[in-house]
């Protein structure tokens, strides 16, 4: 075989173990359920339960924000998001969790919300926020 054969044919395995690594390290969506048997990070799509307290105290800790949540499939889980809590958070009609759970919660590391427009009724607003790293 040729010098330049060789080479392509190492460029093509390199490029396909790239694509199958990005692929292996993509989250998918699931419900609570399916994350208490995972320990991968996930995409969880709910509504927030605004009967039960959400947990926020910028005087003590501005980078902790809990809230329950019920998911597709009506599951609720406590969540723990390690940063601000995002303005007009009440407001929206659907959240999604990217995260993963540690015991009974769900730790998530980004928050999307998908706020009613405040301009046009049939358009929704999205906002996305991420969790902050934690200083040591």
């Amino acid at each position: 075989m040729k010098k330049s054969s060789i080479i392509g044919i190492i460029i093509i395995a390199i490029a396909i173990g790239v694509i199958i690594s990005t692929y292996a390290d993509s989250s998918t969506y699931a419900n609570f359920s399916e994350a208490v048997k995972t320990q991968s990070e996930l995409h969880v799509v709910g509504n927030l339960n605004k009967q039960k307290e959400m947990v926020y105290n910028p005087q003590e800790d501005a980078n902790y924000f809990a809230f329950y949540m019920k998911d597709k499939s009506g599951v609720e889980c406590k969540v723990v998001f390690n940063g601000t809590k995002p303005q007009d958070f009440e407001k929206s009609e659907q959240i999604v969790l990217t995260g993963k759970m540690q015991g009974d919660e769900f730790h998530a590391s980004k928050i999307l919300m998908k706020c009613p427009s405040k301009y046009n009724k049939d358009q929704v607003e999205v906002s996305a926020h991420t969790a902050q790293p934690s200083k040591i």
